[in-house]
């Protein structure tokens, strides 16, 4: 059986199908809809910065529309979700606590997440922690008094959220809720009281399988090297797990102009030949995240999107190229440009300080269309009835170069 062969927009339209990122959403989002959208991506990273929307939100407007942030708390609190290291710090389905149990138990490999000279040095204090959250509940690092300035100056970690950090990534305790964005820690066995260690612990290997096969699905199409990151493995035996996967006929093997080798999901098969066609199309404009799951591999955001990508917030301010919290603009299957944005709540404006097209991208109606919209939704979205914009390119938004108003949420 011959290999397909598809084009680099075929490639790039499949991988958005699989992300959600393919077309507009075609109806409003509900409660409901929080976890399918973090399953269908496995993976929702986590990270604080809230110049605009905190990275997990936005990461899910992308894909949902104008969605109540509190939904996602809800689902954690409620126990659909789950945090862990994964790519990094990630919301997960509960039901994937298997997955990275194996990792909770050998903590000492989770490198600078695990201080084991901390836990054995401070082995009596943290029984004492573990006591009080047993008689009195879910804490909070915030809940423990805050220590002096460190020899440095700087305010340091209090031992109560070093103890916290340690137990969570030894799987002692796990998170059951966020209060304003702050952790709410209980203990595992309150959390999970139905899992046996002895019954229900995956080996290494299959659980690393199963992480593999989450990775090929979200990611719907990839080069065998993108697959490992998805879940930060090592030391993997990929061309086995591949062939295995391809037996069990999860995947399939494809070829991308521009890229060479590649691999299809199965999910995906019903979209091959419009694919092979270049009649799957892309109609969403989106703003997303620096964390979104499209572009976090960067490495595969520059081969497959041609999109080259820094985080540069904690770059020195006079060292950076385009700004502090810069967001990628996907344009009907095309990253196109970034933008470095500050929403500023008090005042309900969006701020545009500066926008840029990728090269080779040209202004037109089109694009400043789907541009316009992806930005107010985003801006309505956040509550914003303003969007101001500071620095754009030529041809872009020149009827908008004073502001743009925007309807309330």
């Amino acid at each position: 059986m011959s290999v397909p062969q598809l084009s680099l927009t075929a490639a790039r339209h499949l991988h958005l199908a699989a992300q959600g990122l393919l077309r507009k959403p075609s109806r409003r989002a509900k409660p409901d809809d929080i976890l399918p959208t973090i399953r269908r991506m496995s993976l929702l990273q986590i990270d604080t910065i809230n110049i605009v929307a905190r990275s997990p939100y936005l990461v899910l407007f992308s894909r949902l529309g104008s969605f109540a942030p509190h939904w996602l708390d809800e689902a954690l609190r409620h126990g659909d979700l789950m945090e862990y290291w994964a790519h990094e710090a990630c919301f997960l389905p509960r039901d994937d606590f298997a997955l990275v149990r194996h990792r909770m138990l050998a903590p000492d490999k989770m490198g600078w997440k695990y201080r084991k000279e901390w836990m054995h040095e401070h082995a009596s204090e943290i029984e004492q922690l573990i006591a009080h959250i047993q008689q009195n509940g879910p804490v909070r690092s915030a809940d423990f008094e805050h220590p002096r300035k460190g020899a440095s100056g700087w305010w340091e970690w209090k031992p109560h959220k070093r103890h916290l950090e340690g137990l969570f990534t030894a799987g002692k305790v796990m998170v059951v809720e966020r209060r304003n964005f702050q952790r709410v820690y209980d203990l595992m066995d309150r959390v999970m009281p139905h899992w046996d260690d002895e019954r229900d612990l995956l080996s290494q290997e299959d659980a690393e399988y199963q992480m593999l096969a989450n990775s090929a699905r979200s990611l719907g199409l990839f080069r065998a090297q993108w697959l490992a990151d998805y879940y930060r493995l090592r030391q993997l035996a990929l061309p086995l797990m591949l062939e295995k996967l391809e037996q069990a006929q999860q995947i399939y093997p494809v070829n991308v102009e521009g890229l060479g080798p590649a691999w299809l999901h199965a999910s995906l098969l019903t979209l091959l030949e419009q694919a092979q066609a270049d009649k799957l199309t892309a109609t969403h404009s989106a703003v997303l995240s620096p964390f979104d799951p499209v572009v976090w591999d960067r490495k595969r955001a520059e081969q497959l999107f041609d999109f080259s990508y820094r985080l540069e917030c904690y770059t020195p301010a006079p060292k950076r190229q385009f700004g502090y919290f810069v967001l990628p603009l996907l344009h009907r299957g095309r990253l196109v440009g970034r933008m470095d944005a500050k929403m500023h709540r008090k005042e309900g404006v969006l701020e545009v300080i500066a926008l840029y097209l990728e090269e080779g991208i040209k202004p037109g109606l089109t694009l400043e269309k789907g541009l316009q919209n992806a930005i107010t939704e985003f801006a309505r979205w956040q509550g914003a009835q303003r969007v101001t914009f500071s620095r754009l390119p030529d041809g872009l938004f020149s009827a908008f170069r004073a502001g743009l108003d925007i309807d309330a949420a």
